[in-house]
């Protein structure tokens, strides 16, 4: 007989290692980060424990189930629709008491719990030591500590899974006094009543009681989904016995229960304190703080370690790529010499498929170390802070200082920043966010910018100009954020406590999976779309092929088979749609090639450097003389206006899909695509003849 798979839902706060535990359980390598807004979609893997197999299901890290937010919302709709076998409860051990509000809501869910004790290492080192075997009691749930960054205290957890999938026990729910623990047992008892064939509805019909008093916006929805008719006269009576109690109180009745709530945790954390943290004031963290969160120098050291990480990246990239360079160069070489004859198969495979798909090869290195850097800023904490220090600043454009974490998530790539938006409350903060994410130059413009950038400039000024690319994304944002906060999304921003976790060392292993994670996406998106746009340009860039009578082409062979090629070229029906579009972008500083390119761009910004490949072999030029070739056709105005352009112009289609998705909206996503593009013609068409004007960049 086929035994049943076990669900489990790992649950938690934001910092609270959530996503490491659920890494240990599950072996699956899933990105961890020290702020709020990553894990925004829930991650799934399995494991195995004496024979049973658990089906694992990472939800986005929360602080409460009472929905304010997105993330909220996937954690709520996972417990309350999905019925997991076991919840599991990550909590930070040496932030006990703030962490048990989230568990006093989880207990009252009636499923199986397992407490997490996690980060009990750094509990002990402050001091701090809790009596597991009360908190076991008290809450009548199993109770583990574990160290989830070394793996310490996996195993017990697994089994400790185990015994509360076959256990029988219910988890000890919060006591809120008599009067509203009458309302609540009075409700529950309604709910069981009409919930009858429902068992998945009965256990929790203390939370749907608790729920329906605290009038939680479309609770009385999800409960008529359960009950049918009987919901409208239980929503009823739950708001009759709120008044009469808020009436009594003098208070709403979401903030008296909430104060219960938070009550129960500090008795709770009374109870079970052993021994109390010894909390030294200037410690490791807040010295650290003192300086890189200061309100003067906090902003400008944020920009100066950006500039670091573009030092890194070009200064340790070049032998790498170099290396890679070489190596693409040797294939065409060799498959010229093993192929001799000359056929559109040849071409395909050398001018449209290596020269494609070898174009984004040789930047892998640049994206690789781009990642390691992202990857130890984020791991350390870094990244809360900058969210922190620019609260200031995007409180004046109409948000807060969460929105920032998006768009610095957008540093890496546009989707899973779209994604994070969930973590905003304010829908217009949302909207805002989103709109102006792809201004955050993403891991796939970088091959753009480390084409153009060697070509141009002298090896002192290459990571100057990557970080004013960069900057000049950060402050199109923020114009962008003012302008639309002031016009199509007035209104006030919300409210809200930034968290800073306390600073960690990144371990080696997190900060090589991230780098292998992005590196492995890299080239999967090479060996695939790439791939395949490249062998579609390529088919553009060749046919038509035009007909030569016998004499001219024996001429021009003779002359130059260059002329020749380039002939063909503009005769294709890429060179057709360049010529087409090219008295658009002609004041722009560009020519039909970069026109054509920067088509192929929108199914993948990295395209726009697989097609220049294209077109220049087809024309004569190797692979490894790109920066050459684009020496002798461009000025390096028009390399800044390209990378402007690209910078700002079109997000790529799996943006569009997302923004479409978290929007709900197609106009959005229209009104980004038109929106952006017009701001990317009307800077590129000011720099570009304000240069020509004052004839800078001119050869």
């Amino acid at each position: 007989m086929k035994k049943r798979i076990l669900k489990v839902a790992i649950a938690g706060n934001p910092n609270s290692g959530k996503t490491t535990i659920f890494n240990s359980l599950t072996g699956t390598r899933q990105k961890v980060a020290n702020y709020p807004g990553v894990t925004v979609e829930k991650k799934e893997g399995k494991f195995n424990c004496s024979g049973y197999e658990f089906h694992a299901v990472d939800l986005p890290g929360t602080y409460s189930l009472t929905v304010s937010s997105e993330d909220e919302r996937v954690a709520r709709d996972f417990l309350l629709e999905e019925n997991p076998d076991v919840i599991v409860d990550v909590v930070d051990a040496s932030n006990f008491e703030r962490n048990a509000y989230l568990t006093s809501q989880l207990l009252e869910l009636g499923r199986p719990l397992v407490l997490v004790l996690n980060m009990s290492d750094r509990a002990a080192s402050m001091g701090q030591k809790l009596d597991l075997a009360m908190i076991s009691e008290l809450l009548g749930c199993e109770v583990v500590e574990t160290v989830g960054s070394r793996g310490c205290g996996i195993s017990a957890l697994k089994e400790a899974i185990l015994r509360a999938s076959f256990s029988s026990r219910i988890p000890n729910a919060v006591d809120y006094g008599q009067e509203i623990g009458d309302a609540v047992s009075t409700i529950a008892s309604k709910i069981d009543a009409a919930s009858e064939k429902s068992s998945s509805v009965r256990h929790k019909s203390r939370w749907f009681a608790v729920k329906l008093l605290e009038a939680e916006r479309g609770i009385d929805e999800k409960l008529a989904g359960f009950t049918g008719s009987a919901a409208k006269g239980i929503y009823e009576e739950a708001r009759r016995m709120a008044d009469g109690i808020e009436g009594h109180h003098g208070a709403p009745m979401d903030i008296l229960i909430a104060e219960r709530r938070h009550g129960f945790a500090a008795g709770l954390y009374r109870e079970v304190q052993i021994s109390a943290p010894a909390y030294v004031k200037g410690g490791f963290s807040e010295s650290i703080d003192d300086i890189l969160t200061h309100r003067i120098f906090g902003i400008p050291l944020f920009f100066a370690i950006m500039y670091a990480v573009f030092y890194i990246t070009f200064t340790l990239s070049e032998f790498p790529m170099r290396l890679i360079e070489g190596g693409i160069g040797w294939i065409a070489e060799s498959i010229e010499i093993l192929w001799p004859a000359e056929s559109m198969l040849k071409s395909l495979v050398i001018d449209g498929m290596i020269s494609g798909v070898g174009g984004v090869m040789v930047f892998l290195p640049n994206i690789a170390l781009l990642f390691m850097c992202i990857s130890i800023l984020e791991d350390s904490g870094y990244m809360a802070r900058v969210a922190f220090i620019m609260d200031k600043l995007m409180h004046k454009i109409g948000l807060h200082g969460k929105s920032f974490i998006p768009m610095v998530i957008g540093f890496g790539c546009s989707v899973p920043a779209i994604v994070a938006t969930r973590t905003l409350e304010n829908r217009r903060d949302r909207l805002a966010t989103i709109f102006v994410i792809p201004l955050m130059s993403c891991g796939a413009r970088l091959p753009i910018y480390t084409l153009i950038i060697p070509a141009f400039f002298p090896e002192s000024w290459r990571p100057k100009v990557l970080w004013i690319i960069y900057f000049v994304g950060i402050v199109l944002a923020v114009a962008v954020i003012k302008l639309l906060r002031v016009s199509v999304l007035k209104g006030d921003s919300s409210p809200f406590v930034m968290e800073l976790p306390p600073y960690r060392m990144p371990t080696l292993s997190g900060i090589l999976i991230h780098m292998w994670e992005r590196s492995k996406l890299y080239l999967k998106k090479a060996g695939t779309l790439i791939l395949a746009v490249s062998i579609i340009m390529w088919f553009l860039t060749s046919y038509p092929r035009p007909v030569f009578n016998p004499a001219m082409e024996a001429g021009s062979r003779q002359d130059s088979e260059v002329i020749l090629q380039a002939v063909a070229l503009k005769s294709s029906i890429a060179g057709k749609i360049g010529a087409a579009i090219e008295p658009a972008i002609k004041p722009l500083g560009f020519d039909w090639r970069i026109g054509t390119a920067l088509i192929g761009a929108f199914a993948a910004k990295e395209v726009f450097v697989s097609q220049m490949s294209i077109i220049f072999s087809l024309e004569g030029e190797g692979v490894s003389s790109m920066t050459e070739v684009l020496q002798r056709f461009y000025s390096p105005l028009v390399g800044v206006c390209v990378m402007l352009f690209c910078l700002i112009g079109f997000p790529c289609f799996a943006t569009l899909v997302m923004t479409r998705k978290e929007t709900g909206s197609t106009k959005w996503a229209i009104f980004q695509v038109v929106g952006l593009t017009a701001l990317a013609y009307v800077v590129t068409f000011a720099v570009y003849q304000f240069g020509q004007a004052f004839g800078i960049g001119l050869i």
